[in-house]
C-alpha cells in the first residue's frame, strides 16, 4: 500500500503547482477529482499526461463529479445527488460517459462517482431505473477498458452489494470512503468489509463523526480524530486481500489542510 492524496482538477488552479505540493508531502499518487464539465478536453487530457511525466506522479483513478444542484445532508441530499433524481439523470450519465473517456485518454482504468441515495428497498420505483443507468455506464467503462466504483457514503452496505449483483458486471467496484458510512450513519466501515470486502479497490484516508442532527452529516476531521478506527481498518483491508492506495482526502482548504494531509500521511504510514 502507498499513500496518496486527492487532486482537484480546476479552472483557476494550476495542476502544476498541485503536483509539486503533492511530491513535497512525500507522495507519489493521486485520484484526480473534477466537477467541471467544460475540462473533460483532449487539451486538458494532454496537458494532465505532461503533468504526470514531469511529476512522476501516477493517478489511481479519476473521480468524475456531475452537473446540476447537490446538497449534502440527509434532505435535499435525496432530491439532487447522483443519478437518483429523474430530472439530472440523462445529463449526469452524459457527464460521466465523457468522464470515462477523459479517464481513458490519461491512461486511468478506474472511473468513481457517487451514485446518490440508493433505494434500500429494491421494489422502489426508482431502483430498477437506477440499475439500467448504470449499467449503460458500467458498459461504457467495459468499452473503455475499466472498471466503474461507487464512492460510498449514502448507501448502506448491502443496498451496495444489491445494486453490484443486479447490475451483473465483472467491471463494477468500490471506492471505500470510512469517513463517508460514519458521517451519514451507514455502517462502520471495518465491518462494512465483511459486506462487500472483495469489491474494493480504491480506498479514502478520511476521518469523521457519527451524526448528531437528523438533517445534516457529521463533521469530516482529521485522521485520528474522529470514529474510524484506522489500525482495525488497515489490518481487516490487508485480510480482505487489498493491496492498493490509500488516497487521502481532507475537505478543507488552505494551510490546515496541508497540515491535516502531513500528519495523516504519517499515521498511514505507520499503520501501513
Amino acid at each position: 500500500m502507498r499513500v496518496g492524496v486527492t487532486i482537484d482538477l480546476l479552472q483557476d488552479v494550476s495542476l502544476d503547482a498541485e503536483f509539486q505540493k503533492l511530491r513535497s508531502f512525500g507522495m507519489k499518487s493521486c485520484q484526480l477529482v473534477c466537477w467541471d464539465r467544460a475540462l473533460l478536453t483532449d487539451e486538458t487530457a494532454v496537458m494532465v499526461c505532461e503533468m504526470m511525466k514531469k511529476h512522476g506522479v501516477e493517478i489511481t483513478a479519476f473521480w468524475c463529479g456531475w452537473e446540476g444542484p447537490r446538497w449534502w445532508n440527509f434532505y435535499e441530499g435525496q432530491l439532487t445527488l447522483g443519478l437518483i433524481p429523474e430530472a439530472y439523470r440523462f445529463q449526469r450519465l452524459q457527464m460521466l460517459e465523457e468522464g470515462s473517456d477523459f479517464a481513458r485518454k490519461i491512461g486511468v482504468t478506474d472511473l468513481i462517482t457517487h451514485v446518490g441515495y440508493m433505494p434500500e428497498n429494491p421494489y422502489d420505483e426508482q431502483y430498477p431505473e437506477v440499475i439500467t443507468a448504470l449499467k449503460h455506464i458500467v458498459q461504457k467503462c467495459a468499452r473503455n477498458g475499466q472498471y466503474f466504483l461507487f464512492e460510498t457514503g449514502q448507501e448502506t452496505p448491502v443496498t451496495l452489494l444489491r445494486a453490484i449483483q443486479d447490475i451483473g458486471m465483472e467491471n463494477v467496484g468500490i471506492n471505500l470512503d470510512p469517513a463517508n458510512l460514519i458521517m451519514y450513519g451507514k455502517a462502520n466501515p471495518v465491518d462494512a468489509l465483511d459486506v462487500f470486502g472483495k469489491y474494493v479497490r480504491g480506498v479514502h484516508g478520511k476521518d469523521g463523526l457519527y451524526p448528531t442532527d437528523g438533517r445534516k452529516l457529521g463533521q469530516e476531521v482529521p485522521i485520528g480524530e474522529g470514529k474510524v478506527d484506522f489500525p482495525r481498518f488497515i489490518a481487516r483491508l490487508k485480510e480482505c486481500g487489498y493491496d492498493g492506495d490509500i488516497t487521502i482526502e481532507r475537505e478543507i482548504t488552505g494551510e490546515e489542510q496541508a497540515r491535516d494531509i502531513i500528519r495523516g500521511k504519517e499515521i498511514l504510514d505507520r499503520l501501513i
